[in-house]
């Protein structure tokens, strides 16, 4: 079976992930196989725009972990990093993409699946719509892009999206992560129409429906005051206060301080810095400043154990190193954004 198909129906690419037994995660051959047909269809006169879709439950549960797991055990670095300098050069083609490229969003979309999703001009969030970026609960940091769009998300969500990996659901549209929320019964009739002549932006507003209030959106005030500091321990400490409060975000406080306390330290504070840094800096920049942070983590500790201890013995008792917020110094930190002798090349 294909892992990612491709097909010309009208005016549109359409891109079907085709590993519904993986949750569609993301390989390598996949990465390569999108990057060379998205430069097809962006001289082909007769696709006027692109439409990714998944099959089975789930949009992408992210990149292929084991696969980069074995690379990395192996001491297959440069391999494993070759994975990165093409995904993130396909995050980069589908940003610059000149063409309408509409991402169907019916399912769980999380790590690389976000960054063949949400760099595109349009993201449809279907009833099943939940998107994560849990990658600190497996010694990494959030990648594809993220450096760029997380700051951006409206006041801290980002930021909280980041610590905590937790899933944001019917909230997608009011925080920019989906541009348009159509039913999942009416996505297949959708899909026909953007094969059609009819253009995107008139169709996308044919089906699309308002959107709810999700969980997320009762804390926006909490999360926006509480995960404003630059430090990883100021936040816990703005959320233990709260939490020993007798206030309406006690429980959410206390729940998310232990949440994030159960992550990598290094990542976690990897994550933040990045975060901070890339509110300033230009897209480019920022995927740049992700290879050079991956090209450290992948020789380290913490991203194999946590791939261990929730995907290959899934013990869920990662044994991080340092073990503690406390022994992860700024230096150590700072390490992590220095340049790299082969730079990512986005040219």
């Amino acid at each position: 079976m294909t892992d990612i198909l491709f097909e010309r129906h009208g005016a549109a690419g359409v891109v079907t992930l085709n590993r519904p037994d993986a949750l569609n995660a993301v390989t390598h051959d996949m990465v390569r196989a999108l990057a060379e047909q998205l430069a097809a269809w962006a001289s082909d006169p007769a696709v006027t725009r692109v439409v990714v879709a998944a099959a089975g439950k789930a949009f992408s549960a992210g990149g292929d972990l084991r696969a980069l797991y074995e690379l990395g055990r192996a001491g297959q670095f440069d391999a494993a990093l070759q994975f990165w300098r093409d995904e993130y050069r396909l995050n980069a083609a589908i940003k610059r993409y000149r063409k309408p490229y509409v991402s169907l969003i019916d399912g769980v979309v999380m790590g690389g699946g976000v960054g063949i999703a949400i760099h595109g001009s349009h993201r449809v969030a279907g009833d099943r719509f939940g998107f994560a970026m849990p990658e600190v609960g497996i010694g990494f940091f959030p990648d594809i892009g993220a450096t760029w769009f997380l700051p951006r998300l409206p006041g801290e969500a980002g930021t909280w999206c980041a610590l905590t990996g937790e899933r944001i659901e019917a909230d997608a549209t009011a925080l920019g992560l989906a541009t348009h929320r159509v039913p999942s019964a009416r996505l297949p009739d959708l899909l026909d129409g953007l094969c059609s002549s009819v253009p995107v932006d008139a169709l996308l507003a044919a089906f699309s429906e308002p959107t709810g209030s999700g969980p997320m959106q009762s804390h926006r005030e909490a999360i926006d005051r509480l995960f404003h500091g630059d430090r990883v321990e100021d936040i816990l400490s703005a959320l233990d206060t709260a939490g020993a409060a007798d206030g309406p975000n006690a429980a959410f406080a206390r729940r998310t301080a232990a949440t994030i306390r159960a992550k990598s330290p290094t990542s976690l504070k990897i994550t933040l810095a990045q975060l901070r840094r890339g509110k300033n800096l230009d897209f480019e920049v920022c995927l740049r400043t992700e290879f050079r942070i991956v090209s450290r983590v992948v020789t380290g500790h913490d991203f194999y154990e946590g791939i261990r201890a929730v995907i290959v013995d899934k013990d869920h008792s990662p044994r991080w190193r340092p073990p503690t917020l406390d022994a992860v110094r700024d230096a150590d930190v700072a390490d992590y954004f220095a340049s790299v002798d082969r730079e990512l090349d986005l040219s």
